[in-house]
């Protein structure tokens, strides 16, 4: 082959290489255009979706919470503006040097130093740390007069929940508190993630804690691509948490806890006996709610935890006790309801009655004669009782106290009620495996033994004998009737009057008769008489030497067992309107301890008469007030 052909041969075989490459360069050129055209035109909505993302930061705003008042618009729950020192890394020399001079101002703990130091090294250098909160404007004033020679120091606003009424309104108000990991993990509610931001831990503000919550707002931020904030773009406040108006009568709720901490333990209910409407509701000891929002200190809660009279339990709602002498109501409505006993049936109480071989002892040593259901009321009789619930045994009873309200949660608006306990034959098989003994039944008769009730269910219980045997159920939260104006009947309990009327003459003679157990109590300002019960509950077995001998006095016992007073009560007893019952933990008799503060709190009920106001209240459930 001649040199002229190889030079050809060459020339072909680099032109067809050239044109091959070229080729793939075309078709690598072609792929980038139109990967290029997908990209800015095809999909350039996503990408500037993404794109505006990176560059706007949207975040929540937390709502102001609703406020919580009386029926009179009195404030229970509100919102103060929570004044706080913070402090920016970037734009501090030095950190310590800082703290220092901050601490000159606002006192800060060593504590308090660590906990910013740490939280510094959490955060990006640009964002602000708390220092400390519920600065006074003395502190803030202070501060912002030394900006120059605080760098990277600033006062921000925000919001503190604060109870005015303070230990008032304690147990009702409930407070609080920054969201456990339990509560976030348990509700989707992106608002609660927020930092600081407090839900409530008990009472109404966590009966209501939906409604007082309210709707997050948002802010749309421009940032740089570290996250620093350039600007605020939009801002929606978001919803406010809604104002939950209550049935309480703020004046009255104050007397009543200022009654009660004469004594070291008590609790006390005033409720409306037709409507259900709580007017107060009271637990002494009490403690200041504001402490727990504002931080409440180890001591304090040490204290608090260690005080025998529990103070942080609200003794009306949870707490569970005998009700003596006040639950002698219910058996005699049982034995006149069942037909076995004539209402004419009277008893001689020779101080004790004998059931096989053993003695069940009346309260009073030497016997109280003959006395008939008026009589064993007023007297407070314990063997008429024991004779009429050993005719119609402890099923009837529990019946009649169930359908009283007893036994059972009431179903008020706060959280942790507790039910009590009433016995029967089935309860005692099922919860304990064994069979019912007579003798249980006389002791509970007159409120002992297994018998258990809070001083709310006691109040219910006033409230359905004293409003014609209707099953008035209790509330806080006050709410407007409807349009239209009707009003829905509570039901009927189904107890006959006359039967109904024997027992309120019997309750009316304790107070008001000469020899009535509770006559040194009554109200002896015309219109404002009342009628009630004293009970007594034994919280110690009293041995028969100790009978031979003399039963101790309780002034002379240690105060853990002393017995418990109690006194239910209605007034005016002409036409009843508010109800009342009175617990005081180890206090004594019924009738020295119990029935004075129960005549001192309706009589002032009484003066004070909020019922006259009363815009038909209805429980959450939507049963509403009856006629009349």
């Amino acid at each position: 082959m001649s040199s002229i052909e190889r030079d050809t041969d060459r020339s072909r075989l680099l032109a067809r290489r050239a044109l091959v490459l070229g080729g793939i360069k075309l078709a690598g050129l072609s792929a980038l255009v139109g990967r290029l055209y997908y990209l800015q035109v095809v999909e350039s909505a996503r990408y500037t979706m993404l794109a505006e993302e990176n560059r706007i930061s949207l975040r929540l705003i937390a709502p102001s919470r609703g406020n919580i008042v009386d029926r009179f618009g009195t404030p229970l729950a509100v919102n103060e503006q929570n004044y706080r020192v913070v402090v920016v890394s970037e734009r501090t020399r030095n950190i310590q040097e800082t703290l220092d001079k901050i601490s000159r101002i606002v006192p800060l703990t060593e504590g308090d130093r660590r906990r910013v130091l740490r939280e510094l090294h959490r955060k990006r250098r640009f964002v602000p740390v708390t220092v400390r909160e519920n600065l006074t404007w003395e502190q803030v004033a202070t501060i912002e007069t030394n900006t120059p020679d605080l760098p990277g120091v600033a006062i921000e606003v925000g919001e503190l929940r604060h109870y005015p009424q303070a230990d008032a309104t304690a147990h009702i108000m409930g407070y609080v508190g920054a969201v456990s990991e339990a509560e976030l993990s348990g509700n989707s509610d992106p608002v609660l993630s927020l930092p600081g931001f407090r839900i409530g831990k008990a009472g109404i503000e966590k009966f209501h804690e939906k409604v007082l919550r309210g709707t997050a707002g948002t802010s749309q931020l421009e940032v740089n691509a570290v996250g620093r904030v350039i600007r605020e773009l939009s801002r929606d406040e978001g919803q406010s948490g809604r104002e939950v108006q209550l049935t309480i009568d703020m004046g009255l709720q104050r007397f009543v806890q200022e009654r009660l901490a004469q004594d070291v333990s008590a609790a006390a209910v005033v409720m409306d006996v037709h409507t259900g409407g709580i007017y107060a509701l009271c637990s002494h000891p009490s403690f200041d709610p504001n402490q727990f929002t504002m931080g409440i200190s180890a001591e304090l809660w040490e204290e608090l935890l260690a005080n025998p009279a529990t103070p942080l339990n609200n003794k009306a709602v949870v707490g569970q006790y005998p009700p003596g002498s006040t639950f002698k109501m219910m058996a005699a409505l049982a034995a006149l309801e069942s037909g076995l006993v004539s209402n004419h049936h009277t008893v001689f109480c020779p101080g004790y009655l004998e059931l096989g071989d053993h003695r069940f002892h009346c309260w009073k040593r030497g016997g109280h004669g003959t006395v008939d259901f008026v009589g064993a009321l007023r007297h407070s009789c314990d063997v008429f009782f024991y004779d009429v619930s050993r005719r119609v045994g402890i099923d009837r009873i529990a019946e009649m106290a169930n359908r009283f309200g007893l036994g059972s949660r009431t179903g008020i608006d706060l959280p942790h009620e507790r039910g009590g306990l009433i016995p029967s034959i089935a309860w005692k098989k099922a919860t304990l495996g064994k069979n019912w003994d007579m003798g249980e039944t006389l002791v509970a008769s007159i409120g002992q033994g297994y018998v258990l009730a809070t001083p709310l269910q006691l109040a219910v219980m006033t409230c359905r004998l004293a409003n014609g045997g209707y099953a008035v159920k209790p509330h806080l939260t006050k709410q407007i009737k409807s349009v239209s104006g009707e009003q829905v009947a509570w039901p009927s309990i189904g107890v006959k009057k006359e039967n109904l009327d024997i027992v309120l003459r019997g309750m009316t003679d304790v107070v008001n008769a000469a020899n009535g157990t509770a006559f040194k109590s009554r109200i002896t300002e015309v219109g404002y008489e009342m009628a009630g019960k004293t009970g007594s509950a034994q919280v110690r077995r009293i041995t028969m030497a100790e009978r031979n001998s003399g039963v101790k006095k309780n002034e002379d016992l240690p105060w853990r067992e002393r017995d418990h007073a109690l006194f239910v009560a209605f007034a005016p007893i002409q036409s009843p309107r508010y109800a009342c019952a009175v617990f005081v933990e180890h206090g004594g008799g019924g009738s020295t301890v119990a029935a004075p503060v129960a005549r001192d709190i309706l009589l002032e009920t009484q003066k004070r008469d909020p019922g006259r106001a009363t815009v038909a209240e209805t429980p959450p459930s939507g049963v509403a007030e009856p006629r009349g």
